[in-house]
This record gives C-alpha cells, structure tokens and sequence, in this order.
C-alpha cells in the first residue's frame, strides 16, 4: 500500500485563497435576478366609410426588462410588424433597448428610447385610452430614437429632462447629417391632481418644436390636452406646422370608462388639404384588469375640405 501523501501547504494555501476571491463574484452573480420577459397582443377590426372591413394584428411586441447591481437596470422591446406594402411578410423591429443607472432623484438612460417629448406619446401603448395617436402627435413629436437622457426629480413637485439623440429616428446605424436633436423637457405638478409640461426640441438649424400639455385628474374624472406646434426659420409664423387635441375619460364603473376626444392638426405651408379635423368616441373596457382590455371606439375624421368619413374601431389587446 502506498502511503497517503499529505497535500503540499504551499499548494493548499493557493487553493483556499483563489476559492476566497472567487466567492464573492459567484455571490454578486447569484444576487441579480431573472430578467422579466412580458409583452402584449393587439388584434384590430376596422369598419371604414367606403373601404368596409378589415381585420389586422395591430401591434405583437415583446419585452425583457430587468436589474443590475449598483443600480443599474436594463430593457429590450421589439416588435414583429408588417414592412411596407400588405404583401410582404412580418420582420421583427427593435424599438426600445436601453440601460438605465437611477441612484436617486437623479437617472441616466443611454440606448435606444421614447424621446422625452409629448405626454400622450410618452405613455406606454398598452395604456394608451384610444386606439391611435392624436394627429398632430403621430405627426409632429419626436419618437423612438438613440441618445443619452438625464432626468431630475424635485420630489413629487417637478421634474426636469433633458436629452440629447442622432435625430435619425429608430434603428439607425449613423448620425448621417452630423447634428444633434436635442430635448428638453419640464413637468410640473402644483398638487397631486393637476400635471403642467412643457417640451422644447431642435432638430435641425432652422427648425424648432415645442408643447404645451395640462392634465387634471379628479374622482374618476380625467381631462387632458396638448398642443404642438413646429417653426421653421424663413417661413411666416402664420405658416407654422400645429395642432391640439382635448381628451376627456370618465370612470363609470370600476372596469368600464367612457371617452371622447377632439383634436385638429393643420400645416398650411402645404395647403388646405392636408388638415385633419376628427371627433373620436369610445369605451375602455378592461375584461381582466391589467391583463385584457377592449376599445370600442368610432371617429369621425375630415381631410382638408373633403366629407367626413366615419370608422368603427374594435381592439382587444392581451397583456402577459
């Protein structure tokens, strides 16, 4: 029999020490949690004023968000979509990928984001009250592009955001016109019920935007309201690109809400015909709250000068 050999100290030594460093990275791993994976469904039926009916997946979009030490937290949203043209298939488009550092009342986010711009355009889709954007937001808002936010929190009172973006809009590889679009956003909140905001943006040498929002929320009742406009040096100011809208929710029971919405978006420089007037309806039924939630709303929508046309709109979206 072979005598048991005791092991080297020098070599045991090295051992213990090397498992004592690494333990404390296995911890700090073992410390972060699992991503959360979620998304939401929406399937659209449309009856439109001389198109008929219409069936469509209005959005599929599906997100990972999660945290990191010294917080840090991170979010991935992308979306399958139909590319341009109803013949061609569904592509999956990246919309948010950001990373977040908020120590405090101060954060940074760096990525690919919402620009900090219009309050309705601001809220996240499946919250949205209505089906679509108000006109004068779809058109004239700055959307997702990639840049680098700070934001700053004055207790509940205010809070202030300012950022700076490609201005290329989503998923572009490169600044290709070497300016920046920057942000700047103020909120305000006097007292818990009523919001006040105002947003700036300059996204060209010659071009400047800027919003003015009001929100007041009270038993049941909440009223809000926007209006963007947009200059461009050179051009007369009675020619400027602008429009509002007015929005008005009543909670009638728990799970079901009443709506109406008036909005008007006009951009002279290019004519009459390309203002848009339009009254929307609704209800917001929410069939499992947070989870399953049903719009059924109709519009009224009048181009330029021509007769209105009317839509029924009915849109089930599934949150998971």
């Amino acid at each position: 029999m072979h005598p048991i050999r005791k092991p080297d100290p020098v070599l045991l030594s090295l051992v213990v020490a090397l498992f004592g460093a690494l333990l404390p990275v296995g911890e700090a791993c073992a410390q972060i949690p699992f991503p959360r994976v979620g998304g939401y469904v929406q399937l659209r039926e449309t009856a439109a004023e001389g198109i008929g009916l219409s069936a469509a997946l209005n959005r599929a979009r599906f997100s990972i968000d999660g945290s990191l030490p010294s917080r840090f937290s991170y979010r991935v949203l992308v979306e399958t979509e139909a590319s341009a043209g109803i013949r061609n298939p569904a592509t999956v488009s990246l919309r948010e990928a950001i990373i977040r550092w908020a120590p405090g009342s101060f954060a940074i986010t760096a990525g690919q984001f919402k620009t900090p711009f219009s309050r309705e355009y601001l809220l996240p889709v499946p919250v949205l009250e209505t089906p679509d954007f108000a006109a004068v937001v779809d058109s004239l808002s700055p959307k997702y592009d990639v840049g680098v936010m700070g934001e700053y929190a004055l207790g509940p009172v205010a809070s202030v955001f300012l950022g700076v973006f490609n201005g290329e809009g989503q998923n572009a590889i490169a600044n290709r016109d070497s300016t920046v679009l920057p942000i700047a956003r103020l909120v305000v909140r006097p007292i818990a019920q009523i919001g006040l905001a105002s947003s700036i943006a300059r996204d060209s040498g010659d071009s400047l935007r800027w919003t003015a929002e009001a929100q007041i929320e009270e038993r049941g009742v909440m009223v809000r309201g926007e209006y963007i406009t947009r200059h461009v040096r050179g051009r007369p100011s009675e020619d400027d690109d602008a429009g509002w809208y007015v929005l008005a929710v009543v909670r009638v029971v728990p799970q079901v809400q009443l709506l109406g919405r008036q909005e008007d978006f006009q951009r002279p420089n290019y004519g009459v015909g390309r203002r848009v007037h339009a009254t929307t309806v609704g209800t917001i039924i929410e069939i499992a709250p947070n989870r399953v939630r049903l719009l059924l709303d109709g519009v009224r929508r009048r181009f330029g000068v021509q007769d209105p046309i009317d839509t029924l709109i009915g849109q089930i979206q599934v949150r998971f």
